[in-house]
């Protein structure tokens, strides 16, 4: 059975969303956007719950619907920090957050995910990697610096619909490929991926 059949069978079995997260999706579906989608967002509120996660900081957030999920598992004292390169991506999150009637704090810069990661100095609970594929290897030192012991640096699109195991690889798949090795062998985290939609690593800060 392929990935895309077991991924349909999951998202019938998996609850309804509603209200704003349930809109979120349409609005993915009709501007083809994409994202990590309902069965990868259950299990960053899973994992963010899992360790109390209250600071959480994004490499990509595009219109918000990981952040939601982050932000509902974080609550009334959370606070997230999220980046993107497009303000068009920034407005629809916040219009989002604010219909969702959000407690927690939000800061959403517009830029260079990775410029905007070198100015932050506190830790986190959680660092979740979504950025263009090429820069995938950049962000590693990024998380060892800024994730706090026992806290989770989270990867998307590891398998990347399977063209990380294609003999011809481009320049993304490549990035993927790499970043994928350099974070199973660094030891500065304890890496396990999960062949969840597109493939999610879950790296523990040691």
């Amino acid at each position: 059975m392929n990935s895309e059949a077991i991924d349909k069978y999951l998202l019938k079995m998996t609850p309804a969303r509603t209200g704003v997260l349930c809109e979120m999706e349409a609005y993915g579906k009709r501007r083809g956007f994409p994202m990590i989608g309902p069965l990868a967002g259950r299990l960053l509120y899973q994992l963010a719950r899992s360790i109390k996660a209250k600071r959480i900081i994004e490499l990509g957030s595009g219109f918000g619907y990981s952040a939601m999920w982050f932000a509902m598992a974080a609550g009334p004292k959370g606070h997230l920090i999220l980046t993107d390169n497009d303000s068009a991506n920034r407005d629809a999150a916040l219009e989002f957050f604010k219909r969702a009637r959000l407690r927690c704090t939000i800061e959403y810069h517009v830029g260079d995910a990775l410029e905007i990661a070198k100015g932050i100095s506190k830790k986190c609970d959680i660092l979740l990697n979504d950025i263009d594929k090429k820069d995938y290897p950049e962000t590693i030192p990024i998380a060892a610096r800024l994730v706090r012991k026992e806290g989770l640096f989270i990867t998307d699109n590891l398998i990347w619909s399977g063209r990380v195991m294609n003999s011809r690889q481009d320049r993304q798949t490549k990035a993927i490929v790499d970043f994928t090795r350099r974070l199973y062998r660094d030891e500065r985290f304890f890496t396990t991926i999960m062949p969840l939609r597109d493939g999610i690593a879950i790296a523990t800060r040691r």
